[in-house]
């Protein structure tokens, strides 16, 4: 399994902002191997994480070669204010029933 986590500081977002991030969301969730995702932002910087996980790196692949997640790459400057992207291939992952996992299909949505 592997993780993208998309760190970004936030400018002003507009109406093409949020039409394209759930156009590219909903994509994502399309591609065979995406698993699932979680955001968390942090209210003392400002800066808010996004984790996606996928089944295998070629799955990853497809998202960041497809045409809308360019142009949105492309146009980030609008949006963002900085980001960072970390790929992070999972090794281990354990815990309790408390906090089901992201990909996991007993999460609520």
């Amino acid at each position: 399994m592997y993780s993208s986590t998309f760190i970004f500081a936030k400018k002003q977002f507009d109406e093409a902002f949020h039409r394209l991030d759930e156009e590219i969301a909903a994509m994502a969730k399309a591609l065979p191997g995406y698993l699932g995702e979680e955001t968390w932002e942090n209210p003392a910087t400002g800066l808010v994480s996004n984790v996606y996980y996928w089944s295998s790196l070629e799955a990853l692949q497809q998202l960041m070669q497809h045409p809308r997640h360019q142009e949105a790459k492309a146009a980030q400057q609008r949006w963002l204010a900085g980001y960072q992207v970390v790929i992070s291939q999972v090794i281990r992952t354990y815990g309790d029933a408390g906090v089901p996992a992201a990909w996991s299909a007993s999460r609520p949505a």
